[in-house]
């Protein structure tokens, strides 16, 4: 029976020790390919100017600098908007059929395919609203589509904190308010992170809904305001990789463009990281 469930324990083990380096050699396979088919592209050129010739040369400039403002605009969005709902769900409100009815919406909504939101996008900002194809319709539609991934991730956050951090705070006299943003925010705050490093992937790659909302065919010029159109990457790198005469010309730029998004949003995942790290250490120091 000891050598059953030692032969049992070692081929689990070998299982799952082989899926992961089959997800990991599948990674490595698919970011080898972008690599070796869009390296040939990449120079300055490419990154500091527009693109010309109907997208089959130059650069892509404006479309990293749409992409960059659409997800700094959706962060804004979400983040603080889903912070402060997992607050009241967590802390607030009692654990009865509204909260509950709160937590499967959210995670219906998280369900929902990005391509309807940006319907909704169009219908709400871009319509109704008069913000018409802009980066704000844009960041409105992609902060939409981050909130539940935030709530959900700040709410498993501040439930991971302890609640005689709560005590120890009600005991010194701390209002909840008080001991909610001076105490149990900050505890979660580094887990927090990593709720803005997945909306960051999320949205950094979307499609669909700037395609309604904010992405323009082909601007060759940085907007002026948040009520103007951009470029973005990943509209750009369908355009470059779908339309045109001549789709073999453009193909090394739609790989070279697939390279730089992937670099951007690894960039940012990387800094939200550094900074969770650096928070994370502070308060060890300190506690």
């Amino acid at each position: 029976m000891i050598m059953n469930k030692k032969s049992s324990e070692r081929i689990a083990f070998f299982i799952f020790r082989l899926l992961g380096f089959s997800v990991l050699a599948l990674l490595l396979a698919l970011l080898g390919f972008i690599v070796y088919n869009g390296i040939g592209v990449i120079n300055w050129e490419f990154i500091t100017t527009a693109p010309t010739e109907g997208m089959t040369a130059g650069g892509i400039y404006p479309a990293i600098v749409g992409t960059l403002c659409l997800v700094a605009g959706s962060m804004i969005v979400a983040f603080p908007v889903g912070i402060m709902s997992a607050i009241y769900t967590q802390e607030y409100a009692r654990d009865g059929w509204l909260v509950r009815i709160i937590r499967i919406m959210t995670n219906n909504l998280a369900g929902i395919p990005s391509i309807v939101f940006g319907l909704f996008g169009m219908a709400l900002f871009v319509n109704t609203l008069g913000f018409g194809d802009s980066i704000v319709a844009g960041s409105l539609t992609l902060g939409l589509l981050a909130l539940p991934l935030v709530i959900r991730t700040t709410e498993e956050a501040l439930k991971a904190i302890p609640d005689t951090y709560r005590t120890g705070s009600y005991a010194l006299g701390a209002g909840k308010l008080q001991t909610i943003f001076r105490v149990v925010l900050p505890a979660a705050f580094p887990d927090i992170i990593t709720g803005l490093i997945l909306s960051i992937g999320r949205v950094s790659g979307e499609t669909a809904p700037i395609l309604f909302t904010a992405a323009a065919y082909f601007l060759p010029k940085l907007p002026s305001s948040i009520f103007d159109q951009v470029m973005a990457l990943p509209y750009h790198l369908y355009v470059i990789a779908t339309s045109g005469t001549d789709l073999e010309a453009s193909r090394p730029i739609a790989y070279g463009t697939a390279l730089v998004l992937i670099t951007i949003v690894l960039v940012m995942n990387l800094l939200a990281t550094a900074i969770r790290s650096y928070i994370s250490k502070n308060k060890k120091q300190s506690a």
